[in-house]
């Protein structure tokens, strides 16, 4: 199979997790996605997603984790982030470098902060120690359109919060289509995740993350702000810092140069560890 890509299903307490694998490094790399994985499955992504993220594949064996299904009511990050754990131990990973983007740099914070003997190095792309005016802001204009089933309009709101006004002029007309194609049959799990997201706090553990870290921002960004970035960077021991002026909360998908990024961050690790 082309990048070893498959699909996966993790058995864990209480529940499963959808999860994807592919490349063929001798290291693990666990990438942990935000909030709009509650609304989509991975199953069928194997490849598209191997073949977005090949550049990694060489050095190491990638995980794409999911939310452990059921989502049960009252989950917060912290939750998920043992569930991440479970996961790690069920898949017989002893240890692995973390990217975490939105919510999933959430849940990689707490993550990093309670278990550090799993995680090697840690990259945290547009997320935040806690929340903020402009993310409630933000997760109640998408509560409101989840609440009145308007997937268009949730859709159109993701695009202009998240992307940058070039991309957004290039896929606005796309949307009642998808909205049509991809709509879920439930908010429910969004709703949970929203919640944890609003009652994230990982501030007062930060200071104890070990794990070499890089945080990546975008001056840009519409959902939690460029200061999220900075406050990160600053609260984590010796942690570094790159913003992107021009990108906003989708830099990990706009900026060109994101993944080497990290890999280049990645491949310093693996040399000196």
């Amino acid at each position: 199979m082309i990048l070893n890509a498959k699909n996966l299903t993790v058995t864990l307490p209480g529940g499963t997790m959808e999860a994807i694998r592919f490349g063929s490094g001798s290291a693990h790399l666990i990438m942990l996605p935000g909030l709009g994985e509650s609304l989509k499955s991975m199953k069928g992504l194997a490849l598209p997603m191997a073949l977005m993220y090949r550049i990694f594949s060489k050095d190491f064996t990638v995980w794409f984790l999911g939310r452990k299904q059921p989502v049960e009511e009252g989950c917060t990050t912290a939750d998920m982030a043992n569930d991440v754990n479970a996961a790690m131990d069920a898949l017989g990973i002893d240890s692995a470098h973390l990217v975490g983007v939105s919510m999933g740099g959430m849940i990689a914070q707490h993550l990093a902060a309670r278990h550090p003997e799993k995680v090697r190095r840690l990259v945290l792309a547009v997320t935040a120690p806690g929340p903020n005016g402009l993310l409630s802001e933000c997760l109640d204009e998408w509560e409101d359109f989840a609440r009145r089933g308007d997937y268009r309009g949730f859709l159109r709101s993701n695009l202009l919060r998240i992307y940058s006004p070039d991309y957004c002029r290039k896929n606005l007309p796309a949307v009642p289509l998808i909205a049509r194609l991809t709509a879920p049959a439930s908010f429910g799990p969004f709703h949970i995740q929203a919640r944890a997201c609003r009652e994230h706090d990982a501030g007062a553990l930060l200071s104890t993350i070990t794990a070499p870290t890089l945080v990546i921002g975008g001056e840009q960004d519409r959902v939690l702000g460029p200061e999220a970035s900075r406050e990160l960077a600053q609260a984590i021991p010796g942690a570094k810092l790159h913003i992107y002026e021009q990108w906003g909360h989708g830099a990990y998908e706009e900026a060109k140069d994101f993944n080497s990024l990290v890999l280049r961050f990645l491949t310093e690790s693996a040399e000196k560890t």
